[in-house]
């Protein structure tokens, strides 16, 4: 039990010191007997500051510890494929935390029932990818999410990351919100959307946050400045094709090249066209390394239906010149990065996702690792050869054990590479069995849904789900 403080001795003083000057105004210096008023007062005041003390005293017994860590803190979940939804958490736990708070950060995969039960307040920054599924990081939790676990004192909000081009726009952030909602938890505030990274709603969030930690200001990081890079070199890889133009593109920074590892992502900020456009960006895997002394990207021009160009892809494949300065910042993407061993590495992927795939390969030949079996899907042999003669030289060095390539308009049939993936299936399960990791970067809404029902059909969902939880399938999908 705690002592009683100077403030709780200082008033039993006063008490006594009062009681005395009472007796001392009240009677002579002979002190004789006092009268039963006289008795009568000074009871009565000998009981109030007894009283108003042990108010004190209990009021200071009651107050609790402080907690211990863990405990009573803000905790901030994510849910992020490529690592946007994780770095907008860490700035999230970062401000709260210079507000004042006490916060906790944790990926929604290790949030488990005691961790629910522990917490009154949490956040949820919950990133969606391809039609409305969840990041890999957050397949462990799916399952707790077909359980019951009442939660009537939890307050929640949730910040859900998007894209409007897709028909279940935020559709996973959503889906954590409803089923909060299921067990009795109730929101600190409706379920903020965020477009492709629009800048409003990141300040109406920031706003939220600042609301929690006491009216505090939180300062914008939507709108930090991003190093300026040079656009060096830009090519097209596949003239002729069928598919859209694929370009190399090369840029070194204006200043310090900035560390990377290969699996991160590059944020390109595009140019206002007028002061009134929100300030918008784009995701590209990085196709390089640090020691290439530039940073390299592989970007495909896009069309909507009446033809018109992408914005982020007309602007970096068309309009940019060469020599014209660009904003950009890398930002990691750890659930892409390579294994920290020398086990064999399955690397399967389509059209542009050869980026990824490009850098994970680079640094697998500097680090003399070679088990490497290559997977790549793309329309025609005479026209998309992209890195063609990197991946031949490879092969020759023996960096790529094996490639499988998948020319889908070669032939009457389309053939895909899942249907390569397939078609090698006893030599997938031989290579899992060794301990390959499995690393997919390419299109979210086709060729990555299928390859896993192959992986699933070959490997049976329980080896799947050990590979994902120990981190050997690894996705980087747009």
């Amino acid at each position: 039990m705690k002592k009683p403080g100077l403030g709780t001795l200082g008033l039993l003083m006063i008490g006594l010191l009062s009681v005395w000057s009472f007796f001392g105004q009240h009677a002579p210096i002979a002190w004789p007997q006092p009268s039963e008023q006289a008795l009568l007062s000074a009871a009565v005041t000998v009981l109030v500051y007894v009283l108003a003390c042990t108010a004190l005293l209990w009021r200071r017994r009651a107050k609790p510890a402080a907690p211990a860590a863990g405990e009573g803190a803000l905790l901030v979940v994510y849910a992020s494929q490529t690592g946007h939804a994780e770095q907008l958490a860490q700035h999230s736990a970062d401000a709260l935390r210079a507000a004042g708070q006490s916060v906790e950060l944790l990926p929604l995969g290790a949030l488990d029932a005691a961790r629910l039960r522990r917490h009154d307040r949490m956040l949820f920054v919950i990133s969606t990818t391809g039609e409305g599924d969840a990041p890999d990081n957050a397949f462990r939790f799916l399952a707790r999410m077909t359980e019951q676990h009442p939660l009537p004192t939890l307050r929640y909000g949730v910040l859900a990351l998007g894209d409007r081009r897709y028909q279940h726009y935020c559709g996973f952030g959503h889906a954590v919100a409803s089923w909060l909602r299921q067990q009795g938890a109730q929101a600190l505030f409706e379920t903020i959307e965020v477009n492709d990274g629009d800048a409003a709603a990141l300040k109406q969030w920031q706003q939220q946050l600042g609301q929690l930690a006491g009216n505090a200001v939180i300062g914008s990081w939507a709108q930090a400045e991003f190093p300026r890079w040079r656009l060096v070199e830009r090519r097209q890889l596949n003239p002729g094709s069928v598919g859209g133009p694929v370009h190399h593109l090369a840029f070194e920074p204006v200043s310090a090249l900035p560390a990377w590892q290969a699996g991160d992502i590059a944020e390109v900020r595009l140019p206002q066209r007028d002061a009134a456009e929100p300030v918008q960006q784009r995701d590209y895997s990085i196709a390089s390394l640090p020691t290439d002394g530039r940073l390299e990207l592989l970007v495909r021009e896009q069309r909507d239906a009446e033809g018109r160009l992408g914005r982020g892809s007309g602007w970096l494949c068309v309009q940019a010149v060469i020599g014209e300065e660009i904003a950009m910042q890398v930002r990691s993407n750890r659930s892409f990065h390579l294994p920290d061993d020398n086990r064999p590495l399955i690397l399967i992927g389509n059209g542009t996702g050869l980026a990824g795939l490009r850098a994970l390969l680079k640094a697998r030949a500097a680090a003399g690792q070679h088990r490497n079996w290559l997977l790549y899907g793309e329309r025609n042999a005479a026209h998309d050869q992209v890195y063609g003669g990197e991946l031949a030289d490879w092969q020759q060095a023996g960096v790529l054990t094996r490639v499988d390539f998948a020319w889908s308009r070669d032939q009457p049939e389309r053939i895909y590479v899942q249907q390569r993936l397939q078609q090698a299936a006893d030599l997938l399960r031989s290579w899992v069995a060794e301990g390959a990791a499995i690393y997919v970067c390419g299109g979210a809404q086709d060729m990555a849904p299928a390859v896993e029902q192959v992986l699933l059909a070959e490997l049976g969902a329980e080896t799947l789900q050990t590979l994902r939880e120990t981190g050997r399938y690894r996705r980087d999908v747009y």
